[in-house]
């Protein structure tokens, strides 16, 4: 058995700059450090404590992708279909990963863990920084320095 730490840890150079998207990134690594440090020599345990933090992490990504998906087609990004078929991608891919699991495959917690790790940080620095992009872009800065996204810039 290894000792507890985090596999990733937050920095500013994953941030996309919208607070809400950034907290629930946030929250998606601390699932990921949380699914590290329950890696052990023991397979029952494991198992079932990816039962159920399986659940928790689907629903809480399905709530993610939501939040991103309703601000992209609010704002009319064109990239909006290419992202959502990324997303969907994802979802199946977590589906055929927690099959493989449960049927005792060659998914074990370690691997899925570093699966998903990977899969955020690579989505969360190309694909999530370009809407981000666009929003800086269609966005006017206010007195307060704060973005002001233009009516005509709204669905």
């Amino acid at each position: 058995m290894r000792v507890s730490d985090n596999l990733v840890t937050w920095s500013a150079t994953y941030s996309v700059g919208i607070k809400t998207i950034d907290d629930q990134h946030k929250m998606l690594l601390n699932l990921v450090n949380d699914m590290y440090n329950h890696v052990t020599d023991d397979k029952k345990a494991e198992q079932a404590y990816f039962k159920d933090i399986i659940r928790q992490a689907v629903n809480y990504v399905k709530i993610h992708f939501a939040t991103e998906e309703k601000i992209m087609r609010a704002v009319k990004f064109k990239g909006y279909p290419e992202h959502k078929r990324e997303h969907d991608s994802f979802i199946l891919s977590v589906v055929d990963a927690i099959r493989d699991f449960e049927d005792g495959k060659k998914v074990t917690l370690i691997s899925f863990t570093h699966f998903l790790k990977d899969w955020i940080l690579s989505h969360i620095a190309i694909m999530d920084k370009q809407y981000f992009e666009h929003l800086i872009k269609i966005s006017a800065l206010k007195a307060d320095g704060r973005l002001s996204i233009p009516q005509e810039n709204i669905a």
